[in-house]
């Protein structure tokens, strides 16, 4: 089974090319609207205020939410503070890493996660790792944030007792122009489109935001009753859920490439 004659329309920014690709190698015509713009935070204050907090010892756990985020926070603090005595400062400190990106950006600079969240790392699964290896009760811990706030994991850390930090170090912003996402919207609601890929929470978010400012949030929901929507992994389907999106399929690890194959093995037999 492949994706011979179905149009995919997917929201990807940073892997927008590799998307495309992935698409016409199993067969369909690729519709790629990237709907995130990476914005570094013009105020890095709280990045600065992390900085100080390790050096004091005022920090007991780091939670790494993402890999680019990690990087960018340790970019942010080489600029203010001697790059030795944060890496001492962390390696006194208890570190977690949502997964393998951060595992990757802390191996990068010589440090290692004392505990890496396990797939799907979603924040239930973070939370779940740390109820069972490192309660927070009484501790003070700094989340790096990505793109958004992640409010329902910062509430689950306080109501273990934690005193919560949040570091963001980067925003989403919608693209500047957004001709290519409202094509693509519009081509949806015309029924032209037969799967759709979401391989990003904040996607949905973007989708909706421009949806609202054209009114076209209720057309859009009847289209997606002919879609195929699949998404890459239980975080990006919570926020789906949230907003009343039917979530068709879930690869069985949420990598783009094992998203794109698998669901091009099962599409055809999805669609109406």
């Amino acid at each position: 089974m492949t994706l011979s004659g179905m149009t995919v329309a997917a929201f990807e920014s940073r892997m927008a090319t590799e998307i495309a690709r992935l698409i016409e190698r199993y067969g369909g015509r690729p519709l790629v609207a990237p709907v995130l713009r990476e914005v570094p935070l013009e105020d890095n204050s709280a990045a600065q205020q992390f900085g100080d907090q390790l050096l004091a010892g005022r920090i007991d756990l780091v939670i790494f939410l993402t890999g680019v985020g990690t990087t960018a926070l340790f970019d942010l603090l080489k600029t203010r503070y001697p790059w030795v005595s944060i890496v001492a400062a962390l390696k006194d400190t208890a570190m977690i890493a949502r997964g393998p990106k951060p595992v990757v950006a802390l191996k990068a600079v010589g440090l290692q996660a004392t505990l890496t969240v396990p797939e799907p790392n979603t924040w239930h699964d973070l939370i779940s790792t740390l109820d069972k290896h490192r309660p927070v009760e009484g501790l003070r811990v700094a989340v790096q944030e990505y793109g958004v706030s992640n409010p329902d994991l910062l509430q689950a850390l306080e109501q273990r007792g934690a005193e919560v930090f949040s570091v963001p170090i980067y925003k989403w912003a919608l693209p500047e122009d957004l001709a290519p996402i409202r094509h693509a919207l519009d081509e949806i609601i015309a029924g032209r489109v037969n799967v759709i890929l979401i391989t990003n929470a904040a996607q949905v978010d973007h989708v909706m935001q421009v949806l609202e400012q054209d009114g076209k949030v209720q057309q859009f929901r009847e289209a997606l009753r002919k879609v195929v929507i699949a998404s890459i992994g239980p975080t990006a389907s919570e926020r789906l859920r949230h907003y009343g999106w039917p979530v068709d399929f879930e690869p069985s690890h949420p990598k783009m490439g094992i998203l794109v194959k698998e669901v091009s093995e099962q599409a055809s037999s999805m669609i109406d």
